[in-house]
């Protein structure tokens, strides 16, 4: 693995809290398909991790609420034909998946008024364009 996989500021995923579980890649059959493992499974237990900040912790519980076995927290990667590379995928996928389901909300939209010429220039063209379909009317041809 490429060192530890950083979530958000200095928290990392701690490698002694990963479970790993290899399997078969579903997809067409071919030379050494039947021995090699490649499919992984990583799995994260985020309601007992002590290394997520209680605050974050609880931010990704709720966010990941629909994800969650028993409270922990599962990725696939099946895209690579190497385990390794399945792994690297995983790992990387599963912290994109904790820094976003921790991150704080964003700041609430505060609603701005629209200034007056704006809203007057509109109307003023609106007006003009009305003018304009008006006098392409025939009423005065015939």
């Amino acid at each position: 693995m490429s060192g530890p996989y950083l979530i958000r500021g200095s928290v990392s995923l701690p490698e002694a809290e990963l479970i790993w579980r290899f399997s078969r890649s579903s997809g067409p059959g071919g030379q050494h398909v039947n021995t090699s493992d490649s499919q992984v499974e990583l799995r994260f237990d985020l309601a007992r991790t002590e290394a997520l900040p209680p605050v974050w912790r609880e931010r990704a519980l709720e966010r990941l609420a629909g994800r969650l076995v028993d409270g922990v927290v599962s990725v696939r990667a099946s895209e690579h034909r190497s385990q390794w590379r399945n792994r690297e995928a995983a790992a990387v996928r599963l912290a994109a998946l904790l820094a976003e389901a921790s991150a704080p909300p964003p700041k609430p939209r505060r609603p701005t008024r629209i200034p007056r010429g704006i809203n007057e220039r509109r109307l003023r063209e609106k007006k003009q364009r009305s003018q304009t379909k008006r006098g392409r009317t025939g009423r005065d041809w015939g």
